[in-house]
């Protein structure tokens, strides 16, 4: 699926003439006179990014942005602003805008930030399927794999996880080695990479037998 710009501006003439440009730059754009109208009619999982109105009537910027934040909804959003709006629009980026254009802007300026947002989006997304994957490939480990994994990758010898878990050392490696197989890693460092940067929340195993 194609990335969308989304416009919401209340300006009809300024968003006419955002739509053109973005059109312009070959890219897919939807246009939105107003939050409510923007909040009803978008899909949380569609790629884009969101140019956003900080002051509309009805519902403002920063009610749009509370709006998706508890949908849950991660779409990268960039702030119009007026001179006297940009106390809010400073707001709205400690809140998780990812940058604010003070209005008028020039077209270049327009169109890098609209990029860069687009650029998120697909890095976050990308890092998203990522994550999927490596959790989806964990919950196939057994337990004793995954007892396995959660020592080695804490730093742990095949003697020490040996002992920690009260079998042999051969047999750990051969849990390791099906950890390795079955996570799709080709050396230490990626596993650990998987379990850290997924948070795959890993139990240390069991007390180690006296």
């Amino acid at each position: 699926m194609s990335p969308t710009v989304f416009v919401v501006d209340d300006d009809a003439a300024l968003r006419e003439a955002l739509v053109q440009l973005l059109e312009a730059a070959g890219l897919q754009v939807e246009n939105f006179p107003d939050g409510q109208s923007f909040l009803t009619a978008f899909v949380a999982d569609r790629p884009g990014c969101l140019l956003l109105d900080v002051a509309m009537p009805g519902m403002t910027g920063l009610e749009v942005q509370a709006a998706l934040t508890a949908r849950g909804v991660q779409i990268p959003v960039v702030f119009l602003t007026g001179h006297g709006d940009i106390p809010m629009a400073v707001r709205a980026v400690q809140a998780g805008a990812v940058d604010f254009l003070e209005k008028p802007m020039t077209g270049q300026a327009l169109l890098e930030r609209v990029h860069r947002a687009l650029a998120l989006d697909q890095e976050r997304r990308h890092a998203q399927a990522l994550n999927h994957g490596v959790a989806e490939r964990a919950r196939r480990l057994s337990q004793r794999e995954r007892e396995v994994m959660a020592l080695v990758v804490a730093g742990s010898s095949s003697k020490e996880v040996a002992r920690l878990l009260g079998i042999s050392v051969r047999t750990v490696e051969a849990h390791r080695t099906h950890v390795m197989h079955k996570m799709g890693a080709t050396n230490l460092a990626e596993l650990v990479g998987m379990a850290v940067h997924c948070e795959l929340g890993l139990s240390p195993g069991p007390t180690p037998p006296t």
